[in-house]
């Protein structure tokens, strides 16, 4: 009963000194907390009570532990110049992507800068695949219907636009000579063609021999007449061809892609059909060398617990 009794002559102790201990937790250090384990909010000051009732005014002064917010996202990357720069361009191309496009041979015909020029714009050892990257938005870009660009689209292309010197060679564009042949050169693998198309019958000649005693496969033989086939033109030229190097696949696909373009030479109209035919796509693809220690490129032997 007695500790009952202690109990509540503190409690009401507490409460009748509360008024008479207010200003002096108002006239504390601000520097100073009047708790190790109570925050420094919880106090009564006048600044924090004008602070609390007044939003609209800026406040007096940073604190000295508010951690500041980048105002790029890319701040924390290693390279936050060049990720401005791709969101920037990514960004452009999101908003234009509905907008109708060309066919890339159709688009305008531009030189971008070089790797070394773009590090200079973004200031930074910029990598090869990251360079990439953007030259494929703007290719992208520069297929947009010229006729309907935006405006800021030309802004943004001319800004990566290596500026032309007439001074450069031209390429010289390849015609029918004075005996109507057209030359072409086509390369696979390792294998090189040199041909000459020339109105006729349809005559096919490969080193000196017929199509059919230098390419016994039917594959390799549909491979070579296949840019004449495609564009109904098989009874109408004469080929003779040179072919070095290479196996007989390498050197029939070479011939494919040297007869289109000798064809295109003679008509470029057929460009868009040989195109869709896959006949004048190169194909860069090389045989993997052989590796020490491997039975081919990549096969293991065997391998043997006992």
């Amino acid at each position: 009963m007695t500790t009952t009794a202690t109990f509540l002559q503190r409690c009401h102790r507490a409460l009748t000194e509360i008024h008479r201990l207010t200003p002096q937790l108002t006239s504390q250090l601000p520097g100073k907390p009047l708790h190790p384990h109570r925050p420094r909010s919880l106090t009564t000051s006048p600044a924090s009570t004008a602070l609390t009732t007044s939003f609209s005014q800026p406040l007096p002064e940073v604190a000295p532990r508010t951690r500041l917010t980048p105002l790029s996202p890319s701040y924390y990357t290693g390279s936050p110049e060049y990720y401005d720069n791709l969101l920037a361009l990514q960004d452009l191309l999101r908003s234009h992507e509905a907008l109708p496009t060309i066919h890339g041979d159709e688009a305008p015909e531009v030189q971008w800068k070089t790797i070394d020029e773009y590090r200079l714009i973004i200031g930074d050892r910029v990598k090869p695949s990251r360079y990439n990257k953007v030259i494929r938005i703007l290719d992208r870009l520069n297929r947009i219907d010229p006729a309907i660009m935006p405006a800021e689209t030309k802004a943004a292309l001319l800004l990566y636009t290596r500026p032309r010197n007439p001074e450069l060679k031209r390429r010289v564009e390849r015609t029918v000579d004075n005996f109507g042949r057209a030359y072409a050169i086509g390369r696979r693998k390792t294998a090189v063609a040199r041909v000459f198309l020339v109105e006729g019958e349809g005559q096919t000649l490969v080193n000196g021999l017929p199509i059919i005693k230098k390419f016994s496969r039917i594959h390799d033989r549909e491979s070579v007449l296949w840019p004449l086939v495609v564009t109904n033109r098989a009874d109408k030229y004469n080929v003779f061809a040179v072919v070095k190097g290479g196996g007989k696949t390498g050197q029939a696909e070479a011939c494919t892609l040297a007869i289109a373009r000798a064809l295109r030479i003679h008509e470029p109209a057929l460009k868009h059909a040989l195109r869709e035919a896959g006949c004048i796509t190169v194909d860069h693809r090389q045989v993997e060398r052989k590796k020490p220690g491997h039975l081919k490129a990549r096969k293991m032997p065997a391998w043997v617990k006992r």
